[in-house]
This record gives structure tokens, sequence and C-alpha cells, in this order.
């Protein structure tokens, strides 16, 4: 018979090789490893970008070119109204010969001689500097619009080409001196009118 006295089995090594195990599974994980996701793995992404549809660039391109196009056409008849109002027109020659006869006409019964000046030669005169005066006029303005016109309406991805800027500016320029030049015409600012003595 075993008279040994066989040691009592203790909780302490439970306890500590509990502790372990809770701590074990306690332990947050590694930061290296990514946390699962809460989502779930059928979620497709959201499409709604990809399904937007892109512009096309050649329809920007396109519309630019019109654009441009309209705006030159613009800028070249600025310009060209602006030689026509220094140069003068076919329509001002026929108002001024319009002018001139009729002014035979209501002269031809007899008339003074500062009245046949004024009606035959003066308002000739001052016919052809309106008429030259609305082309002037004419071209500044359609000058002018080409100018300010990126201002207004749809804005353009595309700046205004240099060469209708600088065809603009030359109409602005030849309108303003036709303008100035038909209204010293039209009031004898530069010729007075020839006298009768």
């Amino acid at each position: 018979m075993d008279t040994t006295p066989s040691t009592p089995v203790t909780h302490d090594d439970h306890d500590e090789e509990g502790k372990t195990t809770t701590e074990e599974k306690a332990a947050p994980a590694p930061t290296g490893t990514a946390a699962p996701s809460d989502a779930p793995e059928d979620a497709v992404p959201d499409s709604s970008d990809e399904d937007s549809p892109e512009p096309d660039p050649y329809d920007e391109a396109e519309a630019a070119a019109s654009t441009g196009a309209g705006t030159g056409a613009a800028a070249v008849v600025s310009a060209g109204l602006g030689v026509v109002s220094l140069c003068g027109a076919w329509t001002g020659r026929v108002a001024a010969e319009r002018e001139t006869l009729i002014g035979q006409i209501q002269t031809s019964s007899g008339g003074s001689a500062a009245q046949q000046i004024s009606e035959i030669y003066g308002d000739a005169w001052h016919t052809t500097a309106f008429v030259n005066g609305l082309f002037a006029l004419l071209a500044l303005l359609v000058g002018v619009f080409v100018l300010l016109r990126p201002a207004f309406g749809t804005p353009s991805a595309q700046p205004q080409p240099g060469w209708i800027r600088s065809v603009a500016r030359a109409g602005i320029a030849l309108g303003t001196l036709g303008v100035l030049i038909s209204l010293g015409m039209y009031f004898d600012l530069f010729l007075s009118m020839p006298s009768a003595g």
C-alpha cells in the first residue's frame, strides 16, 4: 500500500491556462491583417459614374469650329464695311445723283444761285455723307459684337482665335474713322459750301 501523499490538485494551473487562452482569444488582430467587412460579399459597386456618357470631343470641336467660323465671318464683314465707308459705296452715289436730279427739277423754273447750290450740290453732298456714315456705324457695331461675343451665350472651351480679334479691331478702327469723316462732311466741318457771291 502506497502511503505517499498524493499532491493535491490546485486550480492555479487551470486558471493560468484559462487566462492565457482568454488573453490569446481577446488579443487584437495584427495591424497588417484587414478587418472583415460588414458588407455582404454579393454587393456590387455603384456604377452610376461609369454609366454617365462622356462628352464627345468631335462634337465639341465641331461646335467650336462653327462658332469660330461665324465670328470670323462677322469680323471680315466689319472690316469690309469700314473700308466701304471710307471709299464710298455705289448706294451713296445713286442717292447723291437722285438728290442732284431732284434739285435740278426744283430749280428748273428759276431760283437764286444760293438755292441752286444748296439743292443741287449741298443735298447730294450731305446724302453721300449720310450713307457713308451708315456703313461706318454698321462696321463699328459688328466689330464690337465680335469682340464681346465670347462674354455672352454658352462659354467655349477654346479661346477666340487671335486673327478674329485683330480683324474685328481693324473693323472698329475703320468704322470709327468713317463715322468721324461722315460727321465732318455732313456738318461741313472740312469743306464749306460754295458761296454764290
